[in-house]
């Protein structure tokens, strides 16, 4: 505190003692300042003294001693010298700075003022205009920023002001440079800490804004700007005050409404103006301005931006009179915006998507499109450097902006190589078009943002300012505004058609008052258009017409006025009648709104007025009118017209005046200020461009101040963007202009900036269509740069620049980058790289050896003379005819850096890092590498195989995928590898093969697990290019790769086995024996060892390796190989026996007891029918007999269904339509085959009757009755034979039903077929056992011979018969067939024409044919049946009408006899009488008797005959035993043994 005191008394001292020691002072007239300086000090050293003496006081009154010695200094600054005047400044500066004068106290001199209010003012009164001297200049500038900047002191508002505008002037007034510097460093400091001051205390700060703007708007004189001038100084420090200000500004005032207000009101009022200047340095201050407002206060200056925006910048970059230097600058401050991620957006979201705002975004990118393909610059006059810098700016701009898109989305982009996860799913293009994104990002600018816009949130201003932010809400005003836009251009074309789209839209009302309205408020239509659609005669039209005066207000308008106002809005239509309505409405209208008035009679005065006043207006300003209408004739014109009186002629005068002065403007269509093209041609000098320019940009000037004026007091809300989803709409705005700009700079500039931005820009673009799935516009970017890497053009390898090897280093970055979005892109992008090895080929000067060897010139000579171009150049289309070397040699050059390390690494690692592609853009990309892939290798003059072999590579990196997605690549790579094997080349389909065998070993290390089904897909191009190949190398390697996996990887296959036997099976019907042969051997090692070990693996397949033996049995080449298949197939049947518990099923039709049979049993039996019935006759049979040796061994393990399906397969041996046509072969068939077969099944049949007489019975019976109509004898036979095997060996155990069964077939038998002879047979052996009868006709015989008839003629085998088993209805059918049998063989022989006629025909035989044997035998069969019958007990109840039936037969047949002339055919009845005779003589007495009185007389008709003696001598004991039945006669003595029953 003591020292304080010390340093303040030490400054006053000296100061003082300087001043009085000046010689100045001594003067007269400054006796006054003398005298205060000596009273000052002395008071000085009294308080000195006092104070060394006294202990220090605490008080606060120690600060403000200082004042009281002002008066001395105050006195100092008045007097005109300035060696006193700086002394006495430099003296307060520092006490002011030492905090030891403060000014609190009153001012005693000026009530209500401070005493710091004298002392600054003291302070300012010290500059005197520009004759100051420099040093107090200085002075003065020190101690004024000392006092406004200091802590102790607190300045009234109005004192600083002057304080400010002290500095102000000395800057402008001040000569010395550093005097003016240090004003300016000043004033900025000063501005800073007073606006900090105020923003802390909340205080009122309009004014000093106010002021600042003010100065900055005063006019600059007329003519060029002088640098010097005061006004130009003084508009400069204003606005670099102004700016400095705004990017100081803190927190509140970015949320005081008084600072916004201000804002709004006089600064952007006031750039408005400054904006357009011609003077560049006031521009640039204008755009710096402008970009710290954009930053700090966009969201309360929504509507002043977009007059910027619109009026100015755009303005600017779209005039073509505009200077370099203002585009320059424009195009500078655009950089700076278009960096900041959260500006772009919101430009876009607040201007772009609002219904009433310009498509500002929009605008700007075609804007900078535009100047980007430099289109527009000759017009302006540029050099070449301007230009291509300016086209280097507007690309800078467009590049920043798709960046700023770029990372606005951000989050949405998944980066491959970052992934650590083999395959993420995402979803695929189909689905990502319909998936919305609802998350918000919470983000404030980007990283290279401008100053963030959120503000602290103090005072709740900027939050009820900002709308939310909903995207889907913008997209639907986006939508709607685009309506609106396009509903405008049709209406000026066509009004009434605009009118009906925007309704059909649904974007205006169909009521005459809506349509009035939208006319009423909407700028944008052609005046024109409006007044023909308001004046024209339709119902409707004119009903709008009437809404849309009625929507006027005209009350307390005088009458022109309310005119003028109601033809502002459109332009008058030309027509008279029209002119004549729109009058009539406004004139009934306008005394509808005055009803107050008395000037107009009627309506009818205003109607005819307002038309007079129309005429007028055209005949005073048309400079078509010649002689110009007199104020006179005006008023005469009027005569009248007031109800028949005249208007007051003062009234119409004032009207003739007002419009004499001031034409009625009606409206015309707003064209933009732009020049067209012919007006450019016009301007002649630069001169003459720049003063069109002055007068465009005042023009612009006045626009825009009116705009900003008139927006000064509108609130709008402003939104700040956070969602990532608007970047999609942006896009699909803008990409054309992107994408023109981009490709227009890479086509006709070769310099190494524009072309490194385009290729930016590209990538952003792509990265953007990528993230949101934009998948047209996606591959339209990806298609322009494919196009610029020149590797897809014909000729475009031999222009290679250095821009062209950029290009192909940028779209390997993309295939990098976004491979997982890439989709069909990925096309382009691989066409380029396979093109890309060519280029590398001939860069290195390698001569690619082409797979298909050496190509053949077209004579047939070799390729490679002297004249002629290596293969390759031709190939790329770069040299016709004749080689010139030079040019192949530099071509080699240029391509060259497509060899380079970093670009061999880079394709490389787009093929290393499929791996981290997910699920779905690894289909997409080998489905587009395989595309590439085919189209190599079709090159007609040499194919190459760079994809083939990429493909192969990323097969094996992508092994490791999940299986889902795996098998999803195989499906295309496999499908690839089916036509690459089949290639007409066969070095290609070697290649395939071998790398397909490459592939299959590495993958079946890995094994699978079971109910997999992997390896079936996998393997199964081997199947497919076996199948379609023909090139027996091909298939034998084929059949190689598959028996090395089988050696060396049978323990990891499964699901692969159905794939091995599939290629087998193809191999199996090869005619090349070493094919056979491998694939064979390969074949039963399977089924003998690898079946054995592995038998649960294999089983899936198992039907199909048994598919495949049955096919080598049926390659008719090689027999041995066919007798060994059939008994590998024996040896599977041993498999299924012993595991029958393996067998498993998918099929869930299938029930679990039947697998074995459906996958074991079935197959196997099936596939020896096939070879049955394809095969020749010694492997048929071979085949045969192992089917029936496999149901005979393992039947008893069948159940009842089985059997059903296998004699479902059994049967079609049979089956004639599988039978070959040749007469012989089939007849061949029949006996072989067919017998064979027939047999085998009866075999089976008896085998397991329990099981298959419900089963199979009727089918048997089915088939013995097909066998028997076969015109083959010996098959007929055979099925009789079987038949009656079939009974004989089961009928035992045959059911009643069974019998019917059985009688029925033979009843179907004998009713088709002719002659019965086998089945007459086979009925006797089935009733009697076979030879039974045989043997009672050679015993009747005998017993004849010896003339006795042997009552106990038992045959043994009498019982071994099926007479047991047989009901009597049977027999009695039975007997039927028999007897109609003998009826129709009767009816034959006795027709003897038909015989003739037969034997004519050439019937095989030495007599005519006759059925003698079937005449007989068939009732030889009946009468047993009938006799033994009658002799059976148990079958009493059918004796009757066995009796009947015996004696209509008997008598029948023995009067046929009698009718019977030729000896032979006598001779052949012998034994059969010997029979009936034989079996009559046996019965009882009593039946005798009814037979021998029925026979009687035809028996002694038969006595005529020559008889046999044996039938005679049975003949005679018939006679005998009727005398002695009779009682005729006694018996002889031997006969008493005879039955007496």
């Amino acid at each position: 505190m003591y020292e304080g005191k010390k340093t303040k008394n030490m400054f006053l001292t000296r100061a003082l003692e300087k001043i009085l020691a000046d010689k100045e002072v001594k003067k007269a007239h400054h006796s006054q300042l003398r005298k205060a300086c000596e009273v000052a000090l002395e008071e000085i050293k009294a308080e000195t003294e006092k104070q060394s003496t006294l202990p220090p006081v605490k008080s606060k009154t120690n600060f403000i001693e200082a004042d009281k010695y002002f008066l001395p200094f105050e006195l100092a600054c008045q007097s005109k010298c300035p060696r006193i005047v700086s002394t006495s400044l430099d003296c307060l500066q520092k006490l002011i700075a030492y905090g030891h004068l403060t000014g609190n106290a009153p001012d005693s001199t000026t009530p209500g003022k401070k005493l710091i209010d004298r002392i600054i003012e003291t302070i300012c009164g010290c500059f005197q205009g520009p004759q100051t001297d420099e040093g107090v200049q200085l002075q003065i500038i020190k101690a004024l920023l000392t006092a406004v900047t200091s802590q102790h002191i607190e300045i009234h508002e109005g004192t600083v002001l002057q304080a400010v505008r002290t500095c102000y002037n000395i800057y402008l007034a001040s000569k010395n440079l550093i005097n003016q510097t240090t004003a300016k460093a000043t004033l900025t400091q000063m501005l800073n800490v007073i606006f900090a001051r105020m923003e802390n205390q909340a205080l009122n700060i309009e004014r000093s804004l106010q002021s600042l703007c003010k100065l900055s708007m005063k006019p600059l004189s007329d003519g060029p700007p002088d640098p010097k001038s005061h006004e130009l100084r003084s508009k400069i420090l204003s606005l670099q005050l102004l700016l400095s200000i705004l990017q100081n500004a803190g927190p509140i005032f970015r949320t005081n409404e008084m600072f916004i207000n201000a804002i709004k009101q006089y600064l952007c009022v006031a750039l408005s103006k400054n904006g357009v200047s011609s003077v560049p340095e006031v521009f640039e201050l204008s755009l710096s301005i402008f970009l710290t407002l954009l930053s700090n206060f966009k969201t309360h200056l929504k509507m002043q931006i977009e007059v910027f925006f619109k009026e100015i910048f755009l303005y600017i970059l779209e005039t073509s009179t505009s200077s370099f230097d203002h585009k320059w600058m424009v195009i500078q401050t655009l950089t700076r915006i278009c960096a900041d991620a959260q500006s772009v957006v919101d430009i876009y979201v607040n201007y772009d998507c609002d219904l009433n705002a310009a498509n500002i975004f929009e605008r700007l990118v075609n804007d900078l499109s535009k100047i980007a393909q430099g289109r527009g610059s000759q017009e302006l006059g540029m050099s070449n450097v301007q230009e291509l810098s300016l086209r280097k700016k507007g690309l800078e701009c467009l590049v920043s902006i798709l960046k700023c898109m770029v990372e606005w989305s951000k989050d949405q982009y998944v980066n491959p190589n970052s992934q650590t996860t083999l395959g993420q799913e995402k979803p695929s293009e189909q689905e990502m078009s319909e998936i919305k994104h609802p998350e918000t990002i919470n983000r404030y600018g980007s990283l290279n943002s401008l100053e963030s816009t959120s503000s602290s949130g103090i005072g709740s201003y900027s939050t009820q300012m900002s709308g939310t932010d909903n995207p889907e809400q913008f997209e639907v005003l986006k939508q709607q505004k685009e309506i609106i836009e396009q509903g405008i251009d049709l209406f000026n074309k066509k009004p009434k058609r605009g009118i009906q789209y925007l309704q059909e839209q649904g974007m205006l009302g169909t009521t005459p008052e809506d349509i009035a309205q939208f006319l009423h408020q909407e700028e944008r239509l052609d005046s024109t258009q409006v007044g023909e659609f308001l004046g024209d005669n339709d119902k409707f039209n004119k009903e709008v017409m009437y809404a849309y005066v009625d929507q006027h207000d005209f009350s307390g308008k005088d009458f022109v006025s309310a005119l003028r106002m109601f033809l502002e809005g459109f332009r008058l239509p030309g027509e008279a009648q029209k002119i004549d309505r729109l009058m009539e409405k406004f004139a009934a209208r306008y005394l509808e709104c005055n009803q107050g008035q008395t000037l107009f009679a009627s309506a009818d005065t205003a109607y005819v007025l307002a038309y007079s006043i129309i005429m007028l207006t055209t005949d005073l300003h048309s400079p078509q009118v010649k002689n110009k209408m007199t104020k006179e004739q005006y008023i005469k014109m009027n005569r009248g017209i007031n109800d028949s009186k005249d208007l007051p002629e003062e009234y119409l005068s004032a009207i003739y005046n007002e419009i004499a002065g001031k034409k009625i403007s009606m409206k015309e269509t707003k064209e933009l200020t732009i020049p067209t093209k012919s007006s450019k041609q016009n301007v002649a000098s630069e001169k003459q461009r720049r003063l069109l320019y002055n007068l465009e940009m005042e023009q612009m000037a006045k626009t825009a101040k009116a705009l900003m004026e008139a927006v000064s007091h509108v609130q709008a809300p402003f939104t700040s963007a956070t969602h990532l989803e608007h970047v999609r709409p942006m896009f699909k705005l803008a990409w054309t202009p992107f994408l023109a700009a981009f490709s227009v700079g890479l086509q006709d500039c070769d310099d190494t900036e524009v072309a490194s931005l385009c290729l930016e820009g590209i990538r952003c673009a792509i990265r953007i269509a990528c993230i949101f799935s934009i998948q047209l516009e996606r591959d339209a970017y990806v298609q322009a740069l494919a196009r610029f890497t020149l590797l897809t053009v014909s000729s475009g390898i031999t222009e290679m620049k250095q821009k062209n090897i950029d290009t192909i280093k940028t779209l390997i970055t993309v295939a990098h980058t976004d491979g997982n979005y890439l989709g069909n892109s990925w096309h382009e992008i691989l066409k380029c790289i396979s093109q890309l090895e060519l280029a590398q080929l001939i860069g290195t000067g390698v001569k690619p050896r082409y797979i298909s060897g050496t190509v053949r010139g077209r004579e047939g000579s070799l390729t490679g003379t002297k004249d002629q171009a290596p293969d390759e150049f031709v190939g790329l289309g770069l040299v016709g005819g004749n080689v010139d070397w030079k040019q192949i040699a530099s071509i080699q050059e240029s391509i060259g850096e497509t060899s380079s390390q970093s670009v061999v690494v880079a394709v490389d690692r787009i093929f290393t890092g499929s791996t981290r592609l997910d699920g779905n853009a690894i289909v997409d990309f080998v489905r587009w590498l395989c595309a590439v892939s085919m189209d190599e290798l079709l090159s007609t003059t040499h194919p190459r195989m760079f994809s083939l072999q990429k493909i192969v590579e990323i097969s094996y990196y992508n092994m490791g995928r999940i299986r889902l997605q795996w098998s999803r690549i195989w499906e295309v790579i496999g499908d690839h590898f089916n036509k690459v094997g089949c290639n007409p080349n066969e070095d290609v389909a070697i290649f395939a093969v071998d790398s397909l065998r490459q592939l299959s070993m590495k993958f079946l290390e890995k094994g699978e697990l079971a109910n997999f089904r992997f390896q079936k897909d996998f393997l199964r191009p081997f199947e497919h290019i076996m199948k379609r190949n023909r090139s027996p190398t091909i298939r034998d390697m084929v059949v190689r790769c598959i028996a090395q996996m089988v050696n060396s990887q049978a323990a990891n296959i499964r699901s692969g086995w159905k794939n091995i036997f599939s290629v087998f099976h193809l191999a199996a019907s090869d005619q090349d024996e070493s094919i056979v042969e491998l694939a064979f051997q390969t074949t039963g090692h399977i089924v003998t060892l690898v079946f054995e070990k592995h038998f649960p693996a294999t089983i899936d397949s198992f039907q199909d390796a048994v598919k495949c033996l049955s096919e080598f049995a049926c390659n008719a080449a090689f027999p041995d190989t066919s007798m060994e298949a059939i008994r590998l197939i024996r040896h599977c049947a041993k498999y299924v026996s012993d595991r029958p518990q393996e067998y498993t099923s998918d099929d869930m039709n299938v029930a679990p007891e039947d697998r074995v049979w459906v996958r074991g049993w079935f197959p196997i039996l099936f596939e020896l029918s096939c070879i049955i019935n394809r095969c020749k006759l010694d492997v048929r049979t071979r085949g045969l007999t192992v089917m029936f040796e496999i149901m005979k061994t393992y039947g008893h393990t069948y159940e009842k269904h089985w059997w059903q399906d296998l004699f479902r397969i059994v049967f079609r041996i049979f089956d004639n339509m599988k039978l070959p046509e040749q007469q012989t072969e089939k007849a061949e068939w029949m006996t072989t085959t067919c017998n064979h077969a027939l047999y085998a099944i009866c075999d089976v049949f008896t085998q397991y009757l329990e099981v298959l007489s419900d089963v199979l019975l009727d089918d048997i019976f089915a088939q013995l009755y097909w066998c028997v109509q076969q015109d083959n004898e010996q098959l007929a036979r055979s099925g009789t034979n079987c038949l009656e095997n079939v009974v004989i060996l089961n009928g035992e155990k045959f059911t009643l039903e069974i019998w019917d069964k059985t009688c029925n077939c033979t009843l179907d038998i004998f009713k088709t077929t002719i002659p019965h002879l086998e089945l007459i047979q086979t009925i006797d052996n089935i009733v009697f056992f076979p030879a039974t009868s045989k043997k009672e006709d050679a015993e009747n015989l005998a017993a004849a011979q010896r003339d006795a008839v042997d009552f106990d003629v038992r045959v043994d085998t009498q019982d071994q018969g099926m007479y047991r088993f047989l009901t009597s209805q049977q027999l009695f059918k039975l007997l039927d067939c028999l007897l109609e049998s003998h009826r129709f063989a009767k009816a034959f022989n006795s027709n003897n024409e038909q015989r003739t006629a037969l034997w004519k025909a050439g019937f095989k035989g030495k007599s005519k044919p006759n059925l003698l044997k079937q005449e007989t035998s068939s009732l030889a069969c009946g009468l047993r049946i009938l006799f033994r019958m009658y002799m059976d007990e148990s079958r009493i109840s059918a004796w009757e009408e066995v009796q009947q039936r015996l004696l209509n037969v008997c008598s029948e047949a023995l009067s046929y006899f009698l009718t019977l002339t030729s000896e032979s055919h006598r001779e052949a009845w012998t034994n059969l009488l010997l029979l009936f005779l034989t079996k009559v003589l046996k019965i009882s007495d009593n039946r005798f008797k009814a037979h021998a009185s029925f026979y009687y007389p035809l028996l002694c008709e038969i006595m005529q005959f020559d008889l046999i003696p044996e039938l005679r001598a049975v003949l005679r004991r018939f006679f005998l035993r009727i005398g002695v039945v009779f009682q005729i006669s006694q018996p002889p003595e031997q006969e008493l043994g005879i039955n007496k029953q």
